[in-house]
C-alpha cells in the first residue's frame, strides 16, 4: 500500500497562500508528501555518515542528508574547491538492501552483508554503494528512502508541480525573508524556464504589489502565482460546459465526455469523477465540478492520451510464441560502447526492468574454469557468466510490492512475468560449456525449460501464458529436437556456428565443438544458418531460427517483404545491429517489425529515437515485453506486403487530426541560469512506408513554463495496427541542431480522443515528473 495521503487535495492557490504567509518550505513539502511527523522522513532530514564504496581500496565516509525540498539528497564532498554533490530522489530506480550490487559483491567482505545497501539510478549513472555503521541503521536508511521515493512517485501531477514551484520560490528568495523583490521575481522566472525583459517584470510586479511596498508578500505572492499559472485553454474548454452557476454539473460533465472525449459516459461515471477529483467540499456536496477539479481530472493518468484499458495485459497471450513481437536487447552486458566500455550485471538488471524479454550473452573461456561475458577481441571489461545468470534469475520476474518492506526493492513498475529468452553467443571450449550448463541448471532450476512442454514431439511453439516465469535458451544444438524422441541420437559434437560479424556482406561460419549438456538445453530456439526462404520452408523445423545482421535483414524487408512476413508466421527471426556500430548506436526497428520479425535486438544502453520507438511499441499490454502481431501477420497465406500495400484486411485508412495546444513545466536543456528553451513540438507517425510522416509547430520563444501553439496537423494512416505516434519537444536553435527536451511514443491504436495531456520522457526513457504536453486528438474513418 502506498503511504500517500488520501484526503482531498487543496487548490494550488490555497496551498501557495500558506507558503506566502511565511510557512517554512520544509513544512510545505512535508505536508505535500503526507509525511507530517513521520520518523522515517525526519531520519533523512537529519542525515548521517555512510561509507561510500568505489573499490576495495577506496572506501570513504561521507555525510548524507535530505534537503528542505524533501526531494534532493545532499552529500558532503571532501575535495578542495569541489561543490558538495546532490542527486534527486526522482532519479532513483531502486534501493537494495545487502550486497546485491556488482560493486558491493566485489569490493566488500561477507561480514558486512547486513550493513550494506545500494541506490540504483534510472539513468546510466553508476550505482551508489554504501555501508552503514550497523545493521539497524542500514535498514533505517533503506526503509526511509523507499518510503519517501514511493510517496514522491505517487504524487499527482498537480502536486509535483506545486512541489517544484515551492522549491523554485524558495531558491529565488535569496535573503529568506518570505518576500519577493523585483530581482527575485525575475530570478524565479528564470528558474521556472521563462525569459522576460525588465519591462514585463516591472509590469507584472506593479500588478501584484498592491501594498506599494516594493516587495511581494502574502496575498500578493498568491496573486502573482495565479497570474503565472493561469491556463487560458482550460478556461475556454471549461467555460463551454460549465453551465450551472459557473460550475460543471454531472450532466455537463457527461456532455463533455461524450462530445469532446468520445467516451461512453453515464451520470454515475460523472458522479464518480466529481467524488474523486473535486477539491472543494461544498462543490462536491452539490455534485458540481470546479475548474480546479476539472484540471485535476484531466491531469490524472487514466484521463491522459494513453488508453487506460491498454496499460495492463489486454491481448490474447495464448497464441504461439512466434506470433508476438518481443522486446529484445543486443550485447546486453555493455553499459556503453562496443570497444572499451564496461560490462556489468547491472546492464542486465536495467534491461529487464525496462521490459526486455530477450537478452544476449557473449560467452568466452575465463580463468579458473569460469566462463566470462564480454565483447570478444575488444577492451570491454569481463564479468563472470555465473554472476550474470544469478542477476537474471533474481530480476527477470521480480514482483515489486506496493508496501514498503525492508527486504524488498522499490521500483516504479513490476517486472513482466512472461518468459525470458537467453540468447547465447558461444565461444567457449567444451569444458567451459559444461560449466555454463551446470550454472544455468543450478541457478535457474525448474524455471529453465530443458524439455518440450507436453508429451511427444511438439509441432508448434507454446504460448507466453504457458511459459510464464520460465527461461528459454537460444543457441546451437548438436541434433534435431526430433532425434531426442528417436532411439538413436547423434554422437558427433561438431556444429556449424553462425556468429555476429562486422562483415555486412557475408555470414561468418565456423566449426565449433559443442557440449552435449549445453546442447540439450536448447529446445525452442535452435540457431541455424539462413539459406533463403524456400530452403527454410522445406528443410527447417519450426524451432530452427536464423539471426540476421541489420543490413541483410533490411534488404530482405525491402526486396522480399511478403516472403519475409510469411517466413515469420512459422519461424523466428532475430535481428542485430551492424558490427560497425562500435558506438552502440541503433538502427530503425520499424521495417523489421513491418516484416514480422519478432526479435529485433537493440542497444538498450543508448538513448535515441530508435529506442523511443521500442519503448513506445512495448508501452502497452502491461509492459510485458510481448505484443501480439496483427492477425494478417499470423496467417501463413497472407498477402500483406508493407512496401506495396495491396488491398487486404490491413488497410483501414484513418485520418488523424492533432491540435498541439500547449505545454507545461518543460525542463531546461542547459542548466545555466540564463538559459531558457525555445520549444517546438514535432508530431511523427512511424509505421509502413506509406504512413511515415512528420510535422512540427513554430518555436515559441523564451518560454518553457507554459508555451502555447494552437497549431493543427492532419495525417493519413493506412495500416493503424502497425503505426506508432511520437510527440517530441525540442529546443529550437537557428544556428545548430535543436536540443532534445522530451518525448512520448505510443501505438496509434492506443490513442484516446479529445483533450488529452501527454506525459513526457527524458532521453533515457524516464518520466519527467511535472512536464507535459496538451493536445486535442481526433481519429476519423477516411472516406
Amino acid at each position: 500500500m502506498s503511504c500517500i495521503r488520501k484526503e482531498p487535495e487543496k487548490s494550488r492557490s490555497e496551498e501557495l497562500l500558506q507558503y506566502a504567509r511565511g510557512q517554512k518550505v520544509i513544512q510545505m513539502n512535508v505536508k505535500l508528501l503526507g509525511l507530517e511527523g513521520d520518523p522515517d522522513l525526519q531520519f533523512l532530514l537529519k542525515g548521517g555518515d555512510l561509507l561510500k564504496v568505489l573499490s576495495p581500496s577506496w572506501k570513504k565516509t561521507r555525510y548524507f542528508r535530505l534537503q528542505e525540498d524533501c526531494k534532493t539528497m545532499w552529500r558532503e564532498s571532501k575535495k578542495t574547491f569541489k561543490k558538495n554533490d546532490t542527486f534527486s530522489l526522482d532519479d532513483i530506480s531502486a534501493v537494495q538492501m545487502g550486497r546485491q550490487s556488482e560493486g558491493l559483491k566485489k569490493n566488500t567482505e561477507e561480514q558486512v552483508e547486513d550493513r550494506c545497501f545500494s541506490i540504483i539510478f534510472k539513468s546510466r549513472r553508476k550505482n551508489l554503494d554504501l555501508v552503514s555503521s550497523s545493521e539497524e541503521e542500514g535498514k533505517q536508511w533503506v526503509k526511509s528512502l523507499q518510503k519517501v521515493v514511493s510517496n514522491l512517485n505517487n504524487l499527482s501531477r498537480k502536486q509535483k508541480t506545486e512541489h517544484w514551484i515551492f522549491s523554485c520560490l524558495r531558491k529565488a528568495d535569496k535573503n529568506k525573508d518570505d518576500n519577493l523583490s523585483p530581482s527575485e521575481v525575475k530570478s524565479f522566472m528564470h528558474l521556472i524556464n521563462i525569459e522576460v525583459d525588465d519591462e514585463y517584470v516591472e509590469m507584472l510586479f506593479k500588478k501584484c504589489d498592491r501594498s506599494k511596498s516594493g516587495t511581494l508578500a502574502g496575498e500578493e505572492i498568491k496573486h502573482f502565482y495565479d497570474l503565472l499559472t493561469q491556463r487560458d485553454e482550460i478556461d475556454v474548454i471549461y467555460g463551454e460546459y460549465a453551465k450551472t452557476t459557473g460550475f460543471m454539473s454531472a450532466q455537463n460533465l457527461v456532455d463533455f465526455l461524450l462530445k469532446e472525449q468520445r467516451e461512453k459516459a453515464t451520470l454515475a461515471d460523472a458522479h464518480r469523477i466529481i467524488e474523486t477529483y473535486e477539491p472543494d467540499e461544498n462543490a462536491k456536496e452539490k455534485k458540481l465540478l470546479s475548474k480546479d477539479g476539472f484540471l485535476m481530472y484531466l491531469n490524472h493518468p487514466d484521463a491522459m492520451i494513453l488508453n487506460p484499458d491498454h496499460k495492463d495485459v489486454y491481448q490474447d497471450m495464448s497464441q504461439p510464441l512466434n506470433h508476438y513481437f518481443i522486446s529484445s536487447s543486443h550485447n546486453t552486458y555493455l553499459m556503453e560502447d562496443q570497444l572499451k566500455g564496461p560490462s556489468s550485471t547491472e546492464a542486465y538488471i536495467r534491461a529487464l526492468q525496462k521490459g526486455c524479454r530477450c537478452v544476449e550473452l557473449d560467452c568466452w573461456d575465463g580463468s579458473d574454469n569460469e566462463p566470462v561475458i564480454y565483447h570478444g577481441y575488444t577492451l570491454t571489461s569481463k564479468i563472470l557468466f555465473k554472476d550474470v545468470i544469478k542477476a537474471i534469475s533474481e530480476h527477470a520476474f521480480k514482483v515489486c510490492l506496493a508496501s514498503v518492506g525492508i527486504q524488498h526493492v522499490f521500483t516504479q513498475h513490476p517486472t513482466s512475468q512472461y518468459p525470458v529468452i537467453l540468447s547465447l553467443e558461444n565461444h567457449c571450449s567444451v569444458e567451459q560449456q559444461e560449466v555454463m550448463a551446470r550454472h544455468m541448471s543450478s541457478i535457474l532450476g525448474s524455471a529453465l525449460i530443458t524439455s518440450p512442454l507436453g508429451d511427444g514431439m511438439p509441432t508448434n511453439f507454446p504460448s507466453p501464458e504457458e511459459l510464464k516465469g520460465k527461461f528459454l535458451i537460444k543457441g546451437k544444438r548438436l541434433n534435431k529436437l526430433e532425434d531426442t524422441f528417436a532411439e538413436a541420437a547423434a554422437d558427433d559434437n561438431d556444429v556449424t556456428e553462425e556468429e555476429e560479424s562486422n562483415d555486412e556482406d557475408a555470414q561468418k561460419e565456423k566449426n565449433t565443438k559443442l557440449a552435449k549438456e549445453l546442447s540439450d538445453m536448447v529446445i525452442y530456439f535452435k540457431s541455424v544458418h539462413f539459406h533463403g526462404f524456400e530452403d527454410a520452408q522445406k528443410n527447417l523445423s519450426f524451432y530452427e531460427m536464423a539471426s540476421f545482421k541489420e543490413g541483410k535483414a533490411m534488404k530482405l524487408a525491402e526486396e522480399s517483404a511478403n516472403a519475409y512476413v510469411r517466413h515469420n508466421v512459422e519461424k523466428f527471426s532475430r535481428i542485430y545491429p551492424a558490427g560497425s556500430r562500435t558506438d552502440s548506436s541503433n538502427y530503425n526497428p520499424l521495417p523489421l517489425w513491418n516484416a514480422g520479425c519478432q526479435i529485433v535486438a537493440l542497444n538498450f544502453q543508448t538513448p535515441c529515437t530508435d529506442m523511443d520507438m521500442n519503448q513506445g511499441r512495448f508501452l502497452v499490454n502491461g509492459k510485458s515485453g510481448y505484443i501480439l502481431k496483427p492477425a494478417f501477420m499470423r496467417d501463413v497465406a497472407t498477402e500483406f506486403d508493407p512496401i506495396t500495400l495491396t488491398r487486404g484486411d490491413w488497410l483501414t485508412h484513418k485520418t488523424l487530426h492533432v491540435m498541439v495546444i500547449s505545454a507545461q513545466q518543460l525542463p531546461k536543456v542547459n542548466q545555466k541560469k540564463s538559459s531558457i528553451v525555445d520549444p517546438l513540438v514535432k508530431v511523427e507517425i512511424y509505421g509502413v512506408p506509406a504512413d511515415v510522416a512528420e510535422k512540427e509547430t513554430k518555436p515559441f520563444d523564451n518560454n518553457g513554463f507554459n508555451p502555447s501553439w494552437n497549431e493543427n496537423f492532419q495525417f493519413d494512416v493506412y495500416v493503424p495496427e502497425l503505426a506508432l505516434v511520437r510527440f517530441s519537444i525540442e529546443d529550437y536553435d537557428s544556428s545548430s541542431d535543436n536540443d532534445f527536451v522530451g518525448q512520448y511514443t505510443l501505438p496509434f491504436n492506443s490513442l484516446k480522443m479529445g483533450y488529452r495531456h501527454v506525459p513526457l520522457f527524458n532521453k533515457n526513457g524516464d518520466l519527467l515528473p511535472s512536464a507535459g504536453l496538451f493536445v486535442h486528438i481526433m481519429v476519423l474513418d477516411a472516406e
